[in-house]
């Protein structure tokens, strides 16, 4: 189930500067908010399947950029200025069960704050509301909103990122599907795994730093691009709600339908 969020940009605050790598933060924004919920979050979670043993986190969401539609990028300072008085969030959650009416009451009327050490931009929601899923069809044509993450490990232990034309990637995106499918259920998919992933035009690439100005920061590469899909509609609806690739809890591989 996804959502759009049109937020109210409060420059009163601390300003309208928001540095350029600010994805990390909007995640640690949405774990904040859903953990308000307390006993709500938790029986949410357990109407939904969710069994948190081992410390194991609830991951299977994931997250547009902002839609920013007057800004400047400063690119020497690594900021975009906002001149827009709101923009627009979409934040996808895989989870059918009681998501609209606990979503919409948690995040209404809330305030937060994104941004690092040298500037911060602090939002307040005007309005939640539900975006439509698509008809989820055994081909579907979309394009990524974030980008897409793929990762391999080496022989060596370290990883290598490919891109979307990489002849890897669609066996690194259906294992991602089945493990989520798992995840989610409780049991191993079992069904038809016929998976094509065909990436159209150009591949742009991306570096996304993580944890700004920490001794934790890294960089992860990720791509935009638009791509046509063919997979079994139970594999479709997980890729689009909780996105394609790995990392999407941290705004990766968010998507959306577009025309073939």
């Amino acid at each position: 189930m996804r959502f759009k969020l049109i937020l109210e940009v409060y420059a009163h605050a601390f300003g309208n500067k928001l540095p350029i790598n600010y994805q990390y933060e909007q995640s640690a924004v949405i774990y904040r908010i859903l953990s308000q919920g307390s006993r709500e979050y938790a029986d949410w979670l357990h109407e939904n399947g969710f069994r948190l043993e081992n410390g194991k986190n609830f991951k299977l969401f994931t997250y547009s950029p902002l839609k920013i539609s007057e800004r400047k990028i400063l690119r020497e300072e690594e900021r975009i200025l906002l001149f827009s008085q709101t923009v627009e969030w979409e934040i996808s959650f895989l989870p059918d069960k009681t998501t609209e009416k606990f979503i919409q009451g948690l995040f209404a009327k809330q305030t937060f704050e994104i941004g690092d050490k040298k500037s911060t931009v602090q939002f307040r929601v005007q309005k939640v509301e539900v975006v439509p899923a698509p008809e989820y069809k055994s081909t579907m044509y979309l394009e990524a909103m974030s980008p897409i993450c793929l990762k391999i490990k080496r022989e060596d232990g370290g990883t290598d990122y490919i891109s979307p034309e990489d002849a890897r990637a669609k066996e690194v995106i259906l294992y991602g599907l089945l493990g989520r499918y798992e995840s989610f259920y409780g049991k191993p998919y079992l069904g038809d795994t016929t998976f094509d992933f065909i990436p159209e035009g150009e591949c742009k690439k991306k570096l996304i730093k993580i944890k700004v100005g920490t001794k934790e920061e890294t960089g992860v590469v990720g791509y935009k691009c638009k791509f046509t899909v063919n997979a079994p509609t139970e594999l479709m609806k997980i890729l689009y709600e909780s996105g394609i690739g790995e990392q999407c809890s941290q705004g990766f591989g968010c998507v959306r339908e577009r025309k073939g």
